[in-house]
């Protein structure tokens, strides 16, 4: 991807309430192009909030999101697709009784062009164009091997892994992703923070959310911290773990301080 000098994401001080409490209040972040953020606090803090109004699951009480410029602020969520944005999730989203590439070719649904896309049958067509790119990111990921294996199947971090191609099928520029290394042994998330540090170099910014403070520091190079709602710190996780807002916010600071 072209580089276009404008950052990958940028919130202005988005709200959102639900029954009249503010699970969003003036939060601002930026996410730089091919930047790397993450995206911590404890739980019921707005993380998953903050996801869910970038990717128009909800909508905004007031302020901005903008997506490399573009004010994507009022737009449905299945166009935001369109304008890069991808998003895996903690519940890994995948069809169990499928093979790993059936359940990356029904992921190229997003990008169909109409009913006639959707209705070719790609399971007949050896040389579909969906079953050849599905093909490809497999042996890019290193997973061609279980192309045709059910997901059902695999080992959980094999699924994760699974589940970040599918995302990257759809040729963003910015992932959102969702606790990724979230039940994964020290093996798997290095495999798959492996997977994900090259992607700045191909031009796709990520925004992580993640309890896993030592994947964090190892992955993001900056990072930005909720707590009720708000923003209450941000900076390298060397700078932040110290923050003792950070640290009231995690119970007294030894879970921040200790995993990083």
């Amino acid at each position: 991807m072209q580089p276009s000098g404008r950052p990958a994401l940028e919130l202005e001080r988005v709200c959102k309430s639900f029954g009249g409490l503010a699970v969003a209040n003036a939060v601002s972040l930026t996410v730089p192009e091919r930047g790397t953020v993450g995206l911590i606090g404890p739980n019921g803090a707005g993380k998953t909030t903050i996801f869910n109004l970038i990717s128009g699951v909800y909508g905004l009480d007031s302020g901005r999101i903008l997506v490399a410029g573009t004010d994507i602020t009022a737009m449905p969520s299945r166009k935001r697709i369109e304008h890069g944005i991808a998003r895996s999730f903690q519940n890994i989203r995948l069809m169990p009784h499928l093979t790993v590439l059936e359940n990356l070719i029904l992921g190229q649904h997003v990008r169909a062009k109409g009913l006639i896309d959707l209705f070719r049958p790609f399971r007949l067509r050896p040389r579909h164009p969906w079953r050849q790119e599905a093909m490809e990111a497999l042996a890019a990921a290193g997973l061609a091997d279980h192309a045709h294996q059910a997901i059902q199947a695999l080992p959980y971090g094999l699924r994760k892994r699974v589940d970040l191609v599918r995302a990257l099928m759809a040729h963003p520029h910015l992932l959102l992703l969702d606790e990724p290394a979230a039940g994964l042994n020290d093996a798997e998330s290095r495999d798959l923070l492996d997977a994900l540090e090259p992607l700045a170099d191909e031009g796709i910014a990520l925004l992580v959310v993640e309890h896993d403070m030592r994947f964090v520091r190892d992955l993001c190079s900056h990072v930005v911290v909720l707590n009720f709602g708000q923003k209450i710190a941000e900076g390298p996780m060397a700078e932040i773990q110290h923050d003792p807002r950070v640290r009231e916010a995690y119970l007294g600071g030894d879970g921040v301080g200790d995993a990083a």
